[in-house]
């Protein structure tokens, strides 16, 4: 299958990235080994995940994912056709990114994960007001002691991204291989300021809500919807405004195309400057099975405008 750079770094994932915030969660130790299991059987190589998932769900401390798929890796006995990718600073227990929390939140994923060296190395999100130096700085101290091969930033605003990419050339410190936003058909605010930095900086772009909480599954089509899964309620908030233009286009593309809205939803962001592979995630192999569809989906120029005309 074929495989994506992570922008200057050795990294390249397949175009489908496999979110690891459910495992833990809503997907329990033996239903998440099935899916990583069928993940990699048929051609995906890299996984998502970060330090605090799942510290949200009732009785969860964080560290419950990392945990899950360093026992995976274990099991499985090998990790080096495996890109893992983790992440620092939003989880309450390691706020911030100052240089100590980067580091020793670094050390703490290592150990959840049972590795030497994890591949790409995310700050989780931007706290305004630790400077880029350095959080650069304990970014490159990582890279250049072989705990992370690769650094990428999250939810971090053009503005404060370019300040980072400027730190990073500036003291001749680990570029950033890739940045993780948000983007979806229904939320592309990205593609004002900070799409077009990425792209002209060689920064891979891996969105998350690739399919906006469930929504671009087509299969919250009401309010009632609410009820079919926990994230239900984020999923028929989009029914509002260009929410049923949206599915509208979908339904039509997929059915040209004898797709599922899901699949068509993702292509479209494959298919979008800059971007390496969106991340999902999925709670059982059937759900994987359809997501995996995906990556033979080849979306025509009709398509993909009217994805976004229906979407702008």
């Amino acid at each position: 299958m074929n495989r994506r750079p992570l922008g200057r770094s050795p990294l390249a994932v397949t175009p489908l990235v496999l979110g690891g915030n459910v495992f833990g969660w809503t997907a329990d130790e033996r239903t998440s080994f099935a899916i990583l299991d069928a993940f990699v059987a048929q051609g995906g190589n890299a996984i998502d995940t970060a330090d605090g998932y799942s510290y949200w769900a009732p009785g969860h401390k964080g560290g419950e994912s990392e945990t899950l798929i360093g026992a995976w890796l274990k099991r499985r006995g090998r990790r080096d056709d495996v890109v893992v990718c983790t992440k620092v600073g939003w989880w309450d227990k390691r706020p911030g990114i100052r240089r100590d929390n980067i580091i020793a939140g670094c050390e703490d994923s290592l150990r959840r994960l049972g590795l030497e060296t994890i591949d790409l190395y995310w700050l989780h999100r931007d706290d305004e007001k630790t400077p880029a130096e350095e959080y650069v700085g304990a970014l490159d101290a990582l890279v250049s002691a072989g705990k992370v091969r690769a650094v990428g930033a999250s939810n971090f605003g053009a503005e404060r991204f370019g300040e980072a990419l400027a730190a990073s050339k500036r003291l001749g410190a680990v570029s950033f291989a890739a940045q993780q936003p948000e983007y979806n058909l229904m939320n592309r605010a990205i593609e004002a300021a900070l799409a077009p930095l990425c792209v002209r900086e060689q920064v891979a772009i891996l969105p998350y809500y690739g399919l906006a909480s469930g929504f671009l599954t087509g299969k919250y089509r009401s309010a009632a919807d609410a009820e079919k899964s926990v994230r239900g309620a984020g999923a028929v908030k989009h029914l509002k405004g260009k929410g049923p233009a949206v599915l509208g286009a979908l339904d039509a593309v997929a059915a040209r195309h004898r797709a599922t809205c899901a699949q068509v939803a993702l292509a479209w962001l494959m298919a979008k400057p800059g971007v390496a592979a969106p991340i999902a995630s999925v709670t059982s192999v059937t759900q994987l099975d359809e997501l995996m569809g995906s990556l033979h989906l080849g979306l025509t120029a009709a398509d993909m405008t009217e994805l976004d005309r229906a979407s702008a």
